[in-house]
């Protein structure tokens, strides 16, 4: 199967902000474009809508004018399903509700062709159980579009029980034909992107209630240590708590309401009252004209230690070795197997996040995972109140004089960006485990998706096999509520890696 010929009418029926943004994608792609709405003459409002972000493109050179024309002429607004007869795919975005998208193509599949592919857009259905009111549910696929569709390159192309290979891959080279990114991946729930991002919200939130650092601060560490282009709050705020509850809540109740995806109280409490983000002026954060946006907990400056001890390699945060050095500070080394230790001055100890807590030990500060030290523009601590003040000091000063901003966070095993980069890469591993995707298409669809800085195998292979796993395993010790309990899936790849290397 290959791409739709350009002169094959495509149709979507649905004319919101999603289905806008589809038929959008479509018309540039060069196709004769059917938009359909349910309401009375909102398919020629969508239309006009859509005429005026050509016009845009135009202004800003990224379209000509003689291609806006040809798109605009192509673009036919229409009043009922009888006139998408001749296409050769339908698109739907309506309501997500299992029995509108089912009525409606039910009644699709008496108008179209018996060729016509038919995909649904849905985020959170099921797209086996949308197939299933069709006589023929193997020419439907799930086409999940990400918004803004014109401007997000990711696709995911989701095959039901029941639809048929032809159907799927004739859905992917259409995707690739309209100069999307498509990964291909099984009817599961929340398919890749909105299954595997779960814990990059959860921790946050988890973080918060437990009274480990404030919204602003979790945010600011998740930027400038983990490298994430947005804080979970703030992009909370942005999707909608609404909407990014419900997607949350969707999966955990398709999940059979395993622990792992369990929704966060303080969200629901945020939907309850009513703020839901920038739409509604407030929601983890005030958008009231005149708000101020509060500011990360910032430690204040301290001076740096004169020297620190290197117990082993410190990998995965080996780099901070060189970062020391060249600030100044003699670093001494001591011939270990193995560590993720630093000591200090005054005899405390400085060690990377490892799935425990301060309080477990004398005199020790915990700082958190790094996407890339060089880079990181802040970087999180933890320690209990038994660790000494001293300690505390001179780690603040220690990485305040390789440039970092400090903050300062409760005793929290696993600290922020470590656990949630933890458990991103459990779910990515259990995901394919089970049939969901490849390993690339899941790094691909995160990072396109949602813009992490790398794919969860890609992180994995840059931390090691193990580190994962490992600190996975020290958390769900500490919370033994199964929420950080390892895959069966994690387990045999830190195994495998040990054995391997045992063997070499």
């Amino acid at each position: 199967m290959t791409a739709l010929d350009l002169s094959s009418p495509v149709a979507v029926v649905g004319a919101g902000t999603m289905g806008q943004g589809i038929a959008q994608v479509a018309l540039v792609a060069g196709h004769p474009v059917r938009l359909y709405d349910a309401v009375p003459g909102r398919a020629r409002e969508a239309a006009a809508a859509i005429v005026a972000r050509l016009d845009r493109l135009v202004e800003k050179n990224r379209l000509s004018g003689a291609d806006r024309d040809a798109a605009r002429a192509r673009l036919v607004p229409v009043e009922s399903l009888a006139e998408l007869a001749l296409c050769s795919l339908v698109v739907e975005a309506v309501l997500e509700r299992l029995e509108v998208k089912q009525q409606l193509f039910r009644e699709l599949e008496e108008v179209v062709g018996d060729d016509c592919l038919l995909a649904t857009n849905t985020s959170s259905l099921s797209v086996t159980a949308v197939g299933g009111a069709l006589r023929n549910p193997g020419r439907l696929v799930g086409l999940h579009f990400f918004n803004p569709a014109p401007l997000m390159p990711l696709v995911e192309v989701v095959s039901g029980s029941a639809t048929d290979v032809g159907s799927a891959t004739r859905a992917y080279q259409m995707a690739r034909g309209w100069g999307k990114t498509p990964v291909a991946c099984a009817d599961t729930p929340g398919f890749i992107v909105n299954r595997v991002a779960r814990p990059f919200y959860a921790e946050a939130f988890a973080v918060y209630e437990a009274q480990g650092a404030d919204p602003a601060t979790v945010d600011a560490v998740l930027r400038g240590s983990g490298g994430f282009r947005m804080g979970a709050f703030e992009l909370t705020d942005l999707i909608g708590q609404d909407v990014n509850e419900s997607v949350t809540r969707s999966v955990w109740e398709s999940f059979f309401q395993d622990v792992r995806f369990t929704p966060s109280l303080a969200q629901r409490r945020l939907v309850e009252s009513g703020r839901l983000g920038r739409k509604s002026g407030r929601g983890w954060y005030d958008y009231e004209e005149g708000a101020e946006r509060p500011e990360p907990h910032t430690a204040e400056l301290a001076e740096p230690p004169a020297y620190v001890v290197a117990e082993g390699d410190l990998e995965p945060a080996g780099e901070l070795l060189a970062l020391i050095r060249e600030a100044g500070i003699e670093v001494r080394e001591e011939d270990e197997d193995h560590g993720t230790r630093l000591v200090l001055p005054g005899g405390g100890q400085l060690a990377l996040a490892d799935g425990q807590t301060s309080v477990e030990f004398r005199d020790v500060v915990y700082f958190d995972l790094a996407f890339d030290y060089r880079r990181a523009t802040r970087i999180a601590l933890s320690a209990s109140k038994d660790a000494a003040s001293r300690t505390l000091t001179e780690a603040t000063g220690l990485f305040q004089a390789l440039g970092k901003d400090v903050s300062v966070v409760g005793d929290l095993p696993g600290m922020i960006v470590a656990r949630t980069v933890a458990r991103i890469i459990d779910l990515a591993h259990d995901a394919v485990a089970k049939g969901t995707a490849t390993e690339e298409d899941i790094d691909t669809a995160m990072r396109l998706g949602v813009n992490y800085p790398l794919g969860p195998f890609a992180w994995s292979r840059r931390l090691g096999r193990s580190w994962a796993y490992d600190l996975l395993e020290d958390l769900h010790l500490r919370d033994p509520s199964g929420r950080y309990a390892p895959s069966l899936a994690l387990y045999r790849h830190a195994y495998a890696s040990e054995k391997r290397e045992g063997t070499s």
